[in-house]
């Protein structure tokens, strides 16, 4: 290889003639004559070459066509229950947005076996209501109680049922409310001539403003009793509807 003249010149001999032309694209290379001014050229150029430097053991390890198969497994694995997760989380979003939007009422079915019988933890009302003689009598005056509202009913089996059924000192208050409560009509239940019938307290009430149904909304007679058993504190435990059987008051009377 030639050197430089004085003038800095290449020499103009034919030694350089058989070493092919630079491409075109690399466009007009100048070299300096300080070689330190290319020092940020070189530190990019070795930090590509350490980037593209020989795999590790790791990487041509994964590099091979098991642990190629293996990773997609794992992929698909993974992927599969994120999937699962992301739309259970989906489902449970638009459950709780449809439970909370609001929209039109719906009105629940209402079944006779719901209304015939219902727990409850109410208090029997202190009302004054007529006793058979037209005097006021406290309906909360003999407790425990089985409480009968018969107006409308035909209810002498189950008038009779219940005092053969309860304790001696569970008394059994039959109640007649409305226009049926007026002594002229004639519909005072037969058991008002027996007060202490079988050795029981049996209390027959006339009800005339329907206090006692309108209180504890009872409904409207029906042909059918409603029935109220009250323990000793004046609560009801165990509120029916609508009954014409004394099996239907059985299982709460111990509870009186």
């Amino acid at each position: 290889m030639g050197s430089r003249g004085e003038n800095g010149e290449w020499p103009s001999d034919d030694s350089f003639d058989d070493l092919p032309d630079l491409p075109e694209e690399w466009g007009v290379i100048v070299i300096p004559d300080d070689l330190s001014e290319l020092s940020d050229e070189v530190a990019a150029v070795q930090a590509e070459l350490r980037r593209s430097g020989p795999p590790t053991r790791w990487e041509r390890i994964l590099a091979r066509p098991a642990a190629r198969a293996v990773r997609r497994v794992v992929t698909a694995g993974v992927r599969a229950p994120v999937l699962i997760i992301s739309m259970a989380i989906l489902v449970t979003v638009a459950s709780l947005f449809a439970s909370a939007w609001p929209g039109s009422p719906r009105t629940p079915a209402v079944q006779r076996t719901a209304d015939k019988t219902d727990e409850t933890g109410d208090t029997l009302p202190a009302l004054d209501l007529l006793g058979a003689d037209g005097q006021a009598v406290a309906l909360r005056g003999h407790l425990p109680a089985v409480v009968l509202l018969t107006d409308g009913c035909n209810c002498s089996k189950l008038v009779a049922d219940t005092i053969s059924a309860v304790r001696p000192d569970v008394a059994v208050v039959t109640v007649v409310s409305g226009a049926s409560a007026s002594p002229s009509t004639g519909l005072t239940p037969a058991t008002g001539a027996a007060p202490q019938a079988q050795g029981k307290t049996v209390r027959v009430l006339s009800d005339p403003a329907g206090e006692l149904r309108s209180t504890l909304k009872l409904g409207r007679p029906d042909g059918t009793a409603a029935a109220l058993l009250v323990n000793r504190t004046g609560t009801i435990v165990r509120r029916i509807s609508r009954t014409m059987s004394v099996n239907d008051l059985r299982p709460d009377l111990v509870r009186l």
